[in-house]
């Protein structure tokens, strides 16, 4: 039997991770519609896709080929949005995970730049990195998207290089079109570092009191 891929809940200070679901479509409705100025070269839902968007990922995750979440975060209780596992690629053994991809992840304006990004990439990386024990996990991007390739680099990944017409593109007023996209990667040997960085970036949010300190009663916990 190969390797299942299913992302199981990952808690953090700041946000947990939960497998998406339909409760989380009236939150996710609200953090799609709050400021789209930064979703360039994102597509993210408007308020009325969300429903549709989440069975399609539920459809994918059905596949084996994707585990997504939602941005659960843990100071209001309120998904705030999204992230995925996917292409999982077992290279040496059918029931060993070798490489997987983190993408699919967009966030309200009102959640960027507080913390929660660099925590969910903290424990989605710790989960791939030691408990499936992946020698590398890979995150793409549009290459022509500054904001984000400054944002994986402030990571701790290293970027491979830029695939020419590698996936469809996602900018507004690009349907049929084919995008360059900038392909990063952190290996098993410079996950120590990557994580060193990552943990640094979370206790610095959390000293600025950049998110108000996360309710005791866990208001939508979620099960493994």
């Amino acid at each position: 039997m190969g390797f299942k891929l299913e992302g199981p809940v990952l808690e953090g200070a700041l946000v947990r991770l939960e497998p998406l679901a339909g409760r989380h479509t009236a939150d996710l409705a609200v953090a799609a519609e709050e400021d789209r100025g930064s979703y360039d070269f994102t597509w993210v839902p408007r308020a009325a896709e969300v429903p549709a968007y989440i069975d399609v990922q539920l459809a994918r995750a059905a596949t084996g080929q994707l585990a997504p979440y939602a941005q659960v975060e843990r100071a209001s209780g309120r998904a705030v949005g999204v992230t995925a596992y996917w292409e999982p690629r077992s290279w040496i053994a059918e029931d060993e995970l070798s490489a997987i991809e983190i993408g699919f992840t967009w966030l309200a304006r009102s959640a960027q730049g507080t913390g929660l990004n660099a925590e969910s990439k903290l424990l989605l990386l710790r989960h791939a990195f030691e408990n499936w024990g992946v020698a590398r996990v890979d995150l793409k991007t549009d290459a022509r998207n500054a904001r984000s390739r400054a944002a994986i680099e402030a990571l701790g990944a290293r970027c491979e290089g830029v695939l020419r017409n590698w996936s469809r593109s996602w900018a507004p007023g690009e349907d049929g079109r084919l995008r360059d996209s900038a392909i990063f990667s952190v290996t098993a040997d410079e996950w120590p570092d990557c994580r060193t960085r990552l943990e640094t970036r979370v206790s610095a949010a959390l000293a600025r009191g950049t998110a108000r300190p996360a309710r005791s009663t866990g208001d939508r916990t979620a099960s493994a």
